[in-house]
């Protein structure tokens, strides 16, 4: 089941984004968050405007993501190719698992998709794990977008 997170779901997301960044370094992507992305700040804002959502199964959370509608502003300019569509499309951010259930990211997707049929990610180049994931649930790579401190990420779209 995916709803949107709680104030009450606060200590376990960041359980699991903590779990989540381990499971990156281990997996040779331990710059993308680094030790302390996402901020709590982010998180409790996410959780305020109805952008976190959870994976929930049998009364545990087991993964959490942000779901947001609407022009991100980081995806205006993409170098080195170009989105498949300009409709409104939905962005699936800060995606993470506990590693104790497996397809939670097929269930963030369709969940996204049932939404709007439009949906855009992006991850960092040493993201194989992600990188791989988005491929096999339809994403195409569209080129690069850069985030608000200039960090360069591989952008996705799914149309």
């Amino acid at each position: 089941m995916i709803r949107r997170a709680r104030q009450t779901d606060f200590s376990r997301v960041c359980e699991i984004y903590a779990i989540a960044r381990a499971f990156m370094a281990k997996t040779g992507n331990a710059t993308q968050w680094g030790d302390s992305f996402p901020p709590e700040e982010l998180l409790r804002e996410d959780i305020r405007l109805g952008r976190l959502y959870v994976v929930e199964e049998a009364g545990n959370v087991h993964g959490a993501f942000a779901f947001l509608l609407g022009e991100d502003p980081t995806y205006q300019v993409i170098e080195g190719g170009t989105w498949k569509s300009g409709a409104p499309y939905g962005t699936l951010h800060r995606v993470a698992g506990s590693g104790e259930v497996r397809g939670l990211f097929g269930q963030m997707v369709d969940y996204a998709w049932g939404v709007i049929p439009h949906l855009r990610i992006d991850t960092h180049e040493n993201n194989a794990v992600m990188r791989h994931l988005v491929a096999k649930h339809g994403f195409q790579r569209c080129g690069v977008i850069h985030l608000e401190d200039g960090a360069p990420r591989i952008a996705f779209e799914r149309i």
